[in-house]
């Protein structure tokens, strides 16, 4: 019959190497009595384990001893989970709910109408502020009319101004030049249009002084028609500014503007 052995413990390093199960490995350790000694050193060796962590199994002994692992894991512990409940816990609120769905009904529309205003309301002004980064700053809007004093231009005469960076033929036409501009078959010219369509007071003609051949600067008063001639590349221009010979393909531009009888001047723009 094997013998039993004292209860001992032994305390490892902590550098022992531990099993995934967290069992360290003392393969080197010894658990043989030791013999007495002069020092009255003797008995059974202090690093013995308890007789409940031995394990007998006919000649071979399996010693299992208890250490703080070294390494870095999860320990794992029983009967730690919580408890096991069929249904979830859910708080009774019924306390709280309105006894008729149609009670809050009212307010419930007045919240989101109130709350559709304002979105509507700051999405308007986030789109104007953004179109009004768009928008032509003040110094071209300064440039985007300009009036002339009717009373400065004698008839007969031609007056250049500065539109836009174009320049801009005001005429003050005489009888003669109107009856002329009025009596030509126009619709055999090159670019058919009428002296009615172009001059909306007989007396005022407004145009582009832009050449429509490559944007030259014609000459007033010249050419072979009495009007406008571009010495650039020969386009001759009548007493309405309509093309009449050369390689320009188009008439003198007219630009939107108003005759202000009233105050007596043309505004162009």
């Amino acid at each position: 019959m094997a013998s039993f052995v004292a209860k001992k413990y032994q305390t490892l390093a902590p550098t022992v190497r531990t099993l995934a199960s967290g069992v360290p490995v003392a393969s080197g350790i010894s658990f043989r009595h030791a013999p007495a000694d002069d020092h009255s050193h003797g008995g059974p060796r202090h690093d013995t384990p308890a007789l409940f962590a031995v394990r007998f199994s006919g000649s071979a002994k399996t010693s299992y001893v208890t250490s703080s692992p070294t390494g870095v894991f999860q320990q794992r512990f029983l009967h730690t989970s919580v408890a096991r409940r069929d249904a979830p816990q859910v708080p009774d609120f019924s306390h709280y709910k309105a006894k008729d769905d149609s009670v809050n009904r009212a307010t419930s529309y007045l919240m989101i109408g109130a709350m559709g205003v304002l979105t509507a309301s700051a999405a308007k002004s986030t789109v104007t502020e953004f179109l009004s980064t768009m928008a032509a700053s003040a110094d071209v809007l300064a440039l985007a009319k300009v009036e002339v004093g009717m009373s400065a231009i004698a008839e007969g005469t031609n007056v250049i101004i500065k539109w836009r960076g174009k320049p801009v033929f005001i005429r003050h036409r005489t009888p003669d030049e109107i009856e002329e501009a009025r009596s030509i078959d126009w619709k055999t010219l090159r670019d058919p249009q009428s002296d009615e369509e172009r001059a909306k007071n007989p007396e005022w003609l407004v145009m582009l002084g832009v050449c429509t051949h490559l944007g030259c600067v014609p000459i007033g008063e010249s050419g072979d028609y009495g009007g406008w001639f571009c010495p650039c590349h020969g386009s001759h221009y009548d007493i309405s500014g309509r093309i009449r010979k050369g390689p320009a393909p188009l008439n003198l531009e007219v630009p939107e503007y108003t005759i202000d009888e009233g105050e007596g001047k043309i505004i162009v723009g």
